[in-house]
């Protein structure tokens, strides 16, 4: 009588006796293959961090050398590069450097939602006036309410006379500085 394929995946190798079966883990070819382009696509994003930001994660010398030459090279060699770190990584424990990564990814998209508010804070300052800078008085109390009113006024004049908007970067500017001063 001849097996089915999928009736050998239960059967436990003959050389093992009954007492270790419960200890082996069976990993399948293709968990490993997913987990092994899992470390390469970390080493992708890890080649693809600056200078400062790579800095923040905690690399040790070797895998810290690998990724500076990948960032060095281009085309083939950089892919053959990133395969070496996704080896590299596999002899280490990736969570801290996965966990480090994650915090430097949510620290960028903090900012850039900060940015969208105080970009939207400051159109309504230049849109409303008095009004908009109650508004900044009650999420900025320690914010000049004469500054603000002269900057809103001369980005209202810029914008009138279809002048470059530099008031209004200039606003933007002190909202962040507002912001940043919490």
């Amino acid at each position: 009588m001849t097996k089915h394929p999928e009736d050998w995946r239960d059967e436990k190798p003959a050389d093992l006796p009954d007492d270790q079966d419960d200890e082996i883990i069976w990993v399948s070819k293709s968990e490993i293959k997913r987990d092994a382009e899992a470390l390469k696509d970390l080493g992708s994003e890890l080649v693809s961090l600056g200078k400062n930001a790579l800095e923040k994660i905690p690399l040790d010398d070797d895998l810290r050398g690998a990724i500076e030459l990948a960032q060095r090279i281009k085309r083939e060699g950089q892919r053959r590069q990133i395969q070496l770190i996704g080896k590299m990584l596999r002899a280490r424990d990736p969570a801290p450097i996965q966990e480090a990564l994650d915090k430097l990814k949510n620290r960028h998209n903090q900012q850039i939602t900060l940015f969208h508010k105080l970009e939207k804070l400051r159109d309504k300052l230049i849109e409303q006036g008095d009004e908009g800078i109650a508004d900044v008085l009650a999420l900025y109390p320690h914010a000049d309410r004469q500054q603000l009113r002269s900057l809103v006024r001369n980005a209202q004049k810029e914008a009138a006379a279809n002048k470059p908007p530099k008031t209004a970067r200039d606003i933007f500017k002190y909202l962040r500085e507002l912001a940043e001063t919490e």
